[in-house]
């Protein structure tokens, strides 16, 4: 079950199966760092070591494992011992180490620390979903979820996707809270964060609060919007939807997980796996087609619920009447 989302729209239709994509995949497995290599990343099969395929296919998409290994080298260790030697050059040559000749020593440095760090590996699924038109990748952070779109754009030679987004999406989920009425299969949870675009560093995060409560309205009605906020759909998924449309902390019903189990303890692991597959892409299929719907069609709606200092920033005679 994925724990993150963050979804692509595919600009043309993908057409490999599992067995042709695996084809392609094979090219790029994944290997270890080399004694001077900082990082590495390649596919490995998304049931585990013990299985052969990279590609496992369920409800007609296709789930692949990209693996990253880091060596732990922290800068701040690397620049410790770079003054170090400095300090000792200059104390037994008595002159100054001019720039040129620290970032001389710094490469020689990193060349006899990276063989011996400690390494780091992490698996990071994506899932590929022709029907939808969708990729989407279970990373928290953009740049992650870059980096495997990277990796399947050079196994697949292209990859026309596109992250999906929404214009005006802060104003679309603050509207959303205003009126207590997000789309039809969503309801709110007692989460949000709250952003002043006018003042950066200034957020207002709310946990365990009734959204609709006049704390939150009036830091709306102060000029604050709606970077994320904690959504439920339909009673199976609940998680938080920023306004660059990443979901985090997905978190599945217990009744989907047992019913993801009924009848499969007893059965293959792959099985189990297939059946916990076919739930989360129901689920994020669904989630994530009533977001695009909601987004892309709410801006009226947005425009609407702003309180009438924002309005009056963005129209000097706003149409609708103020709060």
């Amino acid at each position: 079950m994925f724990k993150n989302a963050r979804a692509y729209r595919l600009n043309t239709p993908f057409e490999l199966d599992q067995l042709a994509l695996h084809e392609r995949l094979s090219e790029k497995v994944f290997r270890g760092c080399g004694p001077l290599e900082a990082a590495t990343m390649g596919w490995a099969p998304p049931l585990g070591p013990q299985a052969e395929l990279l590609v496992h296919a369920a409800n007609g998409c296709l789930l692949v494992a990209a693996r990253r290994q880091e060596r732990l080298l922290p800068a701040s260790v690397v620049g410790e011992a770079v003054a170090e030697r400095v300090a000792e050059l200059e104390q037994a040559e008595g002159r100054d180490v001019p720039r040129r000749e620290r970032s001389q020593l710094r490469e020689a440095l990193l060349a006899e620390m990276l063989p011996q760090a400690f390494t780091r590996s992490r698996v990071v699924l994506a899932l590929i979903d022709p029907q939808a038109g969708r990729v989407v990748v279970d990373a928290a952070s953009d740049k992650l979820a870059e980096e495997v779109l990277s990796l399947l754009r050079q196994s697949l030679g292209s990859l026309p996707a596109t992250p999906l987004t929404a214009a005006a999406a802060s104003e679309r989920l603050t509207a959303w809270v205003l009126s207590g009425e997000p789309p039809s299969g969503l309801a709110l949870e007692d989460q949000c964060e709250l952003r002043d675009p006018a003042e950066k560093g200034s957020v207002v995060r709310c946990r365990g609060v009734d959204l609709g409560s006049p704390e939150v309205r009036a830091h709306i009605d102060t000029g604050m919007r709606v970077a994320a906020v904690g959504l439920d759909w339909q009673d199976g998924l609940s998680l938080v939807l920023a306004d660059d449309l990443s979901l985090k902390r997905l978190r599945f019903a217990d009744e989907l997980l047992e019913q993801a189990m009924d009848g499969a303890e007893d059965e293959d692991p792959a099985l189990r796996f297939e059946a916990e597959m076919t739930i989360m892409t129901e689920q994020l299929r669904g989630l994530l087609s009533c977001l695009e719907d909601a987004l892309t069609d709410g801006a009226a709606a947005a425009d609407r619920a702003q309180p009438e200092g924002a309005r009056r920033a963005q129209e000097p005679e706003p149409a609708e009447p103020p709060f």
